[in-house]
């Protein structure tokens, strides 16, 4: 019975000194590592963008899913489309969504299958944007819910503004 609690005792303090060891082990592996890690330099952290057109990003949106884009397109409307929608959500308090024209069609078609955001404040810089104005969109895809391409407007610059429309009493 002596022996019987002798290696019990024994069996027990080589445990505890196994995981002693393994916690000092993991201890110091933990705390070889640096404390923090240094903020890369805003010129490094922006990652490049990918030029694509409107239409190739709604035909293929999860193959820009998380990628930061550059496009051009004919404004055509600020809407409410797509704001407060659960599964990409902006909220309409935050953010004001904006169409763009089709451009594989001589009508007058917005590309409604993709859903492009702009934050309320800098929006108020483009509310003179009129339906035909050229612009260039640069942003991040941050969605493809539904299979439509949802993107976070970081940067909107007019290229060309439209002719303005003569009214029919003038010539």
């Amino acid at each position: 019975m002596k022996l019987y609690r002798y290696l019990k005792s024994v069996s027990l303090v080589l445990l505890s000194a196994g995981i002693l060891t393994t916690s000092a082990v993991c201890l110091e592996r933990v705390s070889a590592q640096p404390a923090a890690v240094a903020a890369k330099p805003a010129a490094q952290a922006t990652t490049a963008a990918v030029t694509a057109t409107p239409l190739g990003i709604v035909n293929s949106p999860s193959s820009y899913l998380n990628k930061n884009v550059i496009m051009k397109a004919k404004f055509d409307k600020f809407s409410t489309l797509g704001l407060d929608y659960k599964p990409a959500f902006k909220s309409s308090d935050d953010y004001i969504s904006f169409l763009v024209k089709r451009d594989d069609t001589s009508h007058d078609i917005p590309l409604s299958e993709m859903k492009l955001f702009l934050k309320r404040d800098l929006a108020e810089k483009f509310i003179d944007l009129k339906t035909n104005d050229e612009i260039e969109i640069k942003g991040k895809v941050f969605s493809d819910a539904l299979g439509d391409a949802w993107v976070d407007v970081e940067q909107l610059t007019i290229l060309k503004k439209a002719p303005e429309e003569k009214s029919n009493g003038e010539k």
